[in-house]
């Protein structure tokens, strides 16, 4: 197998094995900076402070995390790719060379 096949094996069986990886969990909870920067991008305050209390709690607030769960549909789909690309890693002509 050529270099080029190989990568596409290899994307191939990472998307399949991330697929499963998606199947088998059902949310994960993300780290304080990962929210932190979740909440930058989206511009979403990590805190309700639109009420007085709000305003006064925020600085004496817990790490935030955010919990993230993903779709069902979301893990079935990268094992399907995951297995047309392996499939296709095989259908690619072998170029010269030993």
């Amino acid at each position: 197998m050529s270099l080029y096949r190989n990568r596409y094996f290899l994307f191939g069986i990472l998307l399949i094995l991330l697929g499963l990886q998606f199947r088998r969990v059902e949310s994960f909870v993300l780290n304080e900076p990962s929210t932190r920067f979740i909440a930058k991008m989206t511009n979403t305050p990590l805190v309700d402070n639109s009420t007085t209390v709000g305003a006064i709690i925020e600085p004496v607030i817990p790490a935030p995390k955010k919990r993230v769960e993903p779709p069902r549909w979301l893990g079935l789909s990268m094992i399907a790719v995951g297995v047309v690309i392996t499939f296709h890693s095989f259908a690619i002509p072998k170029h010269g060379g030993g």
